[in-house]
């Protein structure tokens, strides 16, 4: 069973039977939507940050630095992008260890390849990707997602950005875990406790807003939607499924049902897929946590790299796949 069911009950009962909408309307579908949503991705925000912050607590920034920072130029974007594979995260609880990263000294566009790979690519989407499209869907899937995580975060590393960070991540890096081997676990809770709560407050407003934007599309926009106008061989299709992703939040499994929907529909399976890219790696939720911490200007960049990566990799699978 789902492990945010109850959360799922409590939305359903707030929408239906306090706020007394009438189920199976597009205002029922939004209202659910931003309840559930809101409440899921505080819970895991505040999971994940205590239980990274407690991790922290235990690792000096030097050996997180040295476990990312290799002499090859490259391979840190390689072992970051690879690491993102087997850390289970949606994007914005993603967010915190990139902060970490950051804030331990990584390079920037090495800890890009973790933030973009963590969110698209991982088992449980694999898995389902080789059972519902096989081996070879599911593999280029993989090495499609590893190519645009390392690739992007090797060119925001070039672009040499760091000054587009906000005031504050720079402020606490290296800072953070000084004393790390001499805390006692109190300590370390209550850093925990504390960095958490500070996060949360950062972010919060950011998440409500990103989340009422999504509910909206859920509730309003109809489920065909893609289906009806990026069908078949349209050559925009691939640019406006990609698009359509951004507004939307899910993690990669919750996801992928709806791209086996839209295959069956008539939608080629390089335009779902860029549309699944798009929805994990490029969320309003994330984006809006991200300008808490960094400048409009490179967000932009990011998801201008990033979409473009995406929408290149939609066309290889029309083109490939038929």
């Amino acid at each position: 069973m789902d492990i945010f069911y109850p959360v799922k009950l409590f939305a359903d009962w707030l929408a239906y039977q306090i706020f007394n909408i009438a189920p199976d309307t597009m205002l029922a579908g939004a209202v659910d939507f931003f309840i559930y949503d809101t409440i899921k991705i505080i819970i895991l925000l505040a999971l994940i940050i205590y239980i990274v912050s407690l991790i922290r607590s235990f690792l000096p920034p030097e050996k997180v630095r040295a476990l990312l920072v290799r002499k090859n130029k490259y391979a840190g974007n390689i072992l970051a992008a690879m690491l993102g594979i087997i850390t289970p995260f949606c994007t914005c609880s993603a967010i915190p260890l990139f902060l970490g990263f950051v804030q331990a000294g990584v390079p920037l566009g090495v800890t890009f390849s973790f933030l973009v790979a963590s969110p698209m690519i991982n088992e449980v989407a694999l898995v389902m990707l080789w059972g519902m499209f096989g081996a070879k869907i599911a593999l280029l899937y993989i090495a499609s997602g590893l190519i645009i995580a390392i690739v992007s975060g090797i060119i925001i590393g070039k672009l040499k950005v760091e000054k587009l960070l906000e005031p504050f991540v720079l402020e606490t890096k290296l800072s953070a875990n000084a004393n790390a081997v001499s805390m006692s676990w109190k300590e370390r809770r209550d850093y925990a406790k504390n960095y958490t709560i500070d996060i949360i407050k950062k972010v919060w407003l950011y998440v409500f807003v990103s989340i009422g934007v999504g509910a909206w599309i859920h509730g309003y926009i109809p489920a065909d939607f893609l289906a009806r106008y990026a069908g078949g061989d349209k050559w925009y299709a691939v640019p406006l499924a990609t698009l359509l992703g951004v507004p939307l939040y899910s993690n990669a499994a919750g996801i992928i049902p709806l791209v086996s929907v839209l295959t069956e529909k008539g939608v080629a399976i390089g335009t779902t897929l860029a549309f699944m890219m798009a929805v994990t790696a490029l969320s309003l939720p994330e984006f809006m946590i991200l300008r808490r911490v960094m400048k409009t200007k490179l967000i932009l960049t990011f998801a201008l790299i990033v979409g473009l990566g995406i929408m290149f990799t939609g066309y290889l699978f029309n083109l490939i796949i038929k």
